[in-house]
């Protein structure tokens, strides 16, 4: 499926974003997650674009060609969302269609609710909106992982994950996409690991690569990241308290946009929250959630592990919104 995508620089909450585009029609904001960039949604663009909508996949700030702000409180969910809002107007449009994967799907679920006149509908992959919780994430997380090893806590201070993912780019890279793979899941359980080791210890890399990933899409990747680092990107996950704050705004809304979730079955992000099904959770934060799909024996990068199914998807609940 061949269709033109092209880019442009977009201005929006005081920053400067790359977009990829394509298409002619309603518009559909794709919102990657980490880390990854636009190149996430290589296989929804075309697809989109063909089937009648006008598609647009910024790099999100501290990625790819989009600037890279360096305060950590810069990349508060508030600031992601007011720049996703602030895309859609300069556009032209009113509202527009939401779809995120992985740190996207937050990001787009709360765009959703901090701003609810742009947005359309709302469609997450890989993380389900759960609510705001009782305590910000972080302080969850070292409850529940307080005696091993657990990534998010990890990337907690400043430089200590950049310096170990930024020695070898492609080799980061390489084993973190096939590590929360389907493919990568299914070769054996996760290494156990104290609360004292390193992201990448333990993780395969893997020869071959998985069949959805090649070299050619490993090179843009680590392009990509060997040109901006690792710390915008990273600064996301340190937000927890400044989020978890600016969430009160808007603790007390559901979700009314019509809306959809769609993941792997093997998909680790799942789990995180041992013995709490997400996926009913959901339903309890979502009014008019119309389409969840959970596709068997795939990973965390579903969209790329399992294009055709994905976009099919897709399209079904676009083509559902009148």
């Amino acid at each position: 499926m061949k269709t033109a995508t092209e880019f442009a620089i977009v201005e929006t909450n005081g920053i400067r974003l790359r977009v990829a585009l394509a298409g002619k029609g309603p518009l559909v904001v794709l919102v990657h997650g980490w880390p990854e960039s636009w190149y996430s949604w290589r296989h929804q663009i075309p697809a989109l674009a063909a089937a009648g909508y006008r598609v647009a996949a910024p790099d999100l700030r501290g990625y790819g060609g989009s600037d890279k702000p360096a305060p950590i409180e810069a990349y508060s969910i508030k600031d992601m969302c007011t720049d996703i809002a602030g895309l859609i107007e300069s556009f032209g449009e009113r509202q527009a269609i939401l779809v995120g994967h992985d740190w996207g799907a937050p990001i787009v679920w709360n765009t959703s609710l901090f701003f609810p006149e742009r947005v359309r509908a709302v469609a997450g992959l890989s993380v389900p909106y759960a609510g705001r919780g009782p305590a910000h994430r972080i302080e969850l997380f070292r409850n529940i992982y307080k005696d091993r090893f657990f990534y998010q806590i990890y990337f907690q201070q400043p430089g200590v994950a950049e310096a170990e993912l930024e020695a070898d780019v492609r080799t980061s890279l390489r084993k973190i996409y096939y590590g929360a793979s389907g493919e990568g899941i299914k070769a054996g359980p996760r290494p156990k690991k104290p609360p004292d080791a390193k992201y990448l210890d333990g993780l395969t890399d893997p020869d071959p690569l998985p069949h959805w990933l090649t070299r050619y899409d490993l090179d843009y990747y680590a392009g990509e990241f060997e040109r901006s680092g690792f710390r915008g990107p990273l600064n996301r996950y340190r937000t927890s308290e400044i989020d978890f704050a600016q969430q009160a705004e808007v603790a007390n809304r559901r979700i009314e946009q019509p809306a959809a979730f769609i993941a792997g079955s093997l998909d680790p992000v799942l789990t995180f929250l041992p013995g709490l099904d997400l996926v009913a959770r959901m339903r309890e934060h979502v009014t008019d959630l119309r389409l969840v799909r959970i596709f068997d024996g795939a990973g965390h990068w579903i969209q790329q592990e399992r294009p055709a199914e994905v976009n099919a998807a897709l399209l079904e609940f676009l083509g559902g919104l009148t």
